[in-house]
């Protein structure tokens, strides 16, 4: 085991190297000629230093994703590798009788390792969004929602672990299917409960001040069939530059969500398309079809955990300390595997969000039927949020949950013609 750990950390180090070749020479991130002068192209609505500022940002922070999700996976390994994982399981059995108690003691330490082991990556991209005048939140209040965000995740996290490892214990071969049942209420707990109890623990939600501009966003909330009362403006210029919009929640607890950033940045015809497209989300029941696929992934995914831990334990648990796939050392297994698959199966849950938004943004343009705005719209976003207008191949396919603003600003400037040539 212990080669295998240094072995990993061996093939860390090179895939750094390779990832970092990649992002810096060898990718392609110009602009095709076939877009050059089109209002897609950076070009002609960015200046010099934005073009800059946005290609050195975007690639610093592709290669912090790309670096730190499997330095996570290194960090579980070793706690497996080197058995560390079966001595905080032997200190939590000595230190309580109780079996939920255990779990929940050897999660918190667990937590609190790749928590600390990880925390230089956050850290990094804090001041990087600092550096480039993205993120203009102070350290305090950065680590006021870091804080937060640990104690929520745990706790939220613990809940589900708890009731996992007890499904474990009391059903060897079928806990995996038992497990997914009981996921299908708590997701959509969750979806219902978020908007109204959890966003507002890290932002200030209040109604619209601009009641004129309400009245318009409400009335194309109506002709898309959005049972909102209200739009609410969230104070996120104490935090960032960047621009967002969104429509969350289910049913009565719908909430449309402007950051004032966006506010201040648009003007109204260009904030009236960029929720129409938020309402597309809604109209096009994405939200909807995004928990089922949700659900039906889980359901293989948890599957696949179930017999690749019981493979791993058969075969090398004892080189670790671990006697059966319910035991408590296995937690860090288990959360390896599930972002192993999860990040194998990014590019395709990507590729299916990035045929949503391409809906959300027809529905929007047939909607206000403002192709101006529209283009506008996503040329102050990138311009806001740094955009990288045309990222490499591979960026795309692991990160894009969108299209690039290449593809965007180009559909929609030609939207018409398009439409034309379908006929």
């Amino acid at each position: 085991m212990k080669k295998a750990v240094w072995g990993s950390i061996i093939s860390y180090i090179l895939f750094s190297i390779v990832i970092c070749l990649y992002i810096y020479q060898w990718a392609d991130t110009s602009i095709p000629e076939a877009y050059q002068g089109t209002a897609a192209d950076p070009q002609t609505f960015m200046n010099n230093q934005q073009l800059l500022l946005s290609e050195d940002f975007s690639k610093v922070r592709n290669i912090l994703y790309f670096l730190s999700t499997p330095y996570e996976w290194l960090l579980l390994f070793i706690l497996l590798g080197i058995g560390l994982s079966a001595k905080i399981q032997d200190w939590s059995q000595l230190t309580v009788r109780t079996r939920g108690l255990q779990v929940t003691i050897y999660l918190f330490w667990m937590t609190l390792f790749t928590t600390v082991l990880s925390f230089p990556f956050k850290l990094y991209g804090y001041n990087l969004s600092k550096q480039y005048g993205i993120s203009v939140q102070p350290f305090q209040g950065w680590m006021k929602d870091f804080m937060l965000d640990f104690w929520i995740n745990f706790l939220l996290t613990a809940i589900i672990v708890v009731v996992l490892y007890s499904l474990m214990r009391k059903s060897e071969k079928r806990w995996w299917l038992y497990a997914w049942f009981l996921s299908v209420p708590f997701t959509l707990f969750l979806t219902f409960i978020q908007p109204v109890y959890i966003d507002p623990l890290y932002n200030d939600f209040y109604p619209l001040k601009d009641k004129e501009l309400e009245e318009k966003i409400l009335t194309l909330a109506d002709e898309a069939g959005i049972p909102a009362q209200h739009v609410f403006e969230v104070n996120m210029s104490e935090k960032t530059n960047a621009m967002n919009a969104y429509v969350n929640g289910i049913g009565d607890h719908s909430r449309i969500v402007l950051w004032d950033t966006t506010l201040n940045k648009l003007d109204d015809p260009e904030v009236l398309f960029i929720m129409a497209h938020e309402m597309g989300h809604y109209v096009k029941k994405h939200v909807f079809l995004g928990i089922i696929s949700y659900l039906a992934v889980s359901l293989a995914g948890l599957y696949l955990i179930y017999r690749i831990m019981n493979m791993i334990v058969l075969r090398w648990g004892h080189r670790m300390g671990i006697n059966h796939a319910s035991d408590i050392a296995t937690i860090p297994l288990f959360f390896l595997l599930l972002s192993l698959l999860s990040f194998a199966f990014t590019p395709v849950s990507n590729a299916v969000s990035r045929h949503h938004e391409l809906e959300a943004d027809r529905y929007a343009i047939e909607l206000t039927g403002d192709q101006l705005s529209a283009v506008g719209s996503f040329q102050e976003l990138s311009k806001s949020n740094l955009s990288q207008i045309n990222p490499p191949l591979l960026v795309k396919i692991f990160r894009y949950t969108h299209p690039t603003m290449l593809e965007r600003i180009h559909y929609l400037e030609t939207y018409e013609i398009k439409e034309v040539e379908k006929k």
